[in-house]
């Protein structure tokens, strides 16, 4: 099995996710400030997996940098997300720290794919 479908399956696997805390935010939790946080998380994990399957798109048009975004973007649901999904469920407020490193992963991988796009397709 090639790189490109286990990260499409990751990706389609963090869209499952996003919807499940989602649904959850909306409809289990009670508390204003982790509905805001599941609700963050949720939206940003499913762009994200959606942009996963982008980037799959952007490597087979010849963009082949863009092999390294789903790994970039993957990484950020997991910090971003993971880190507001666990402060709603009731990790410590310090735990928010680590936040802006899945922000950050995901700007770079915006970036990445971008100039990907840019590329011109090997021969």
């Amino acid at each position: 099995m090639s790189n490109l479908r286990i990260w499409m399956s990751a990706a389609a696997a963090c869209g499952l996710l996003a919807v499940a805390f989602g649904a959850f935010a909306a409809h289990g939790v009670t508390d204003p400030k982790a509905k805001e946080w599941m609700h963050t998380g949720a939206t940003y994990a499913f762009l994200h997996a959606l942009a996963v399957f982008a980037s799959v798109v952007v490597v087979n048009a010849g963009g082949r940098l863009a092999r390294v975004t789903p790994l970039l973007f993957l990484s950020g649901i997991a910090i971003f997300s993971g880190s507001l999904f666990a402060m709603a469920l009731g990790a410590p407020r310090w735990f928010g720290a680590i936040t802006p490193i899945g922000g950050l992963l995901f700007m770079v991988g915006w970036a990445v794919l971008a100039w990907a796009a840019l590329q011109k397709p090997q021969d």
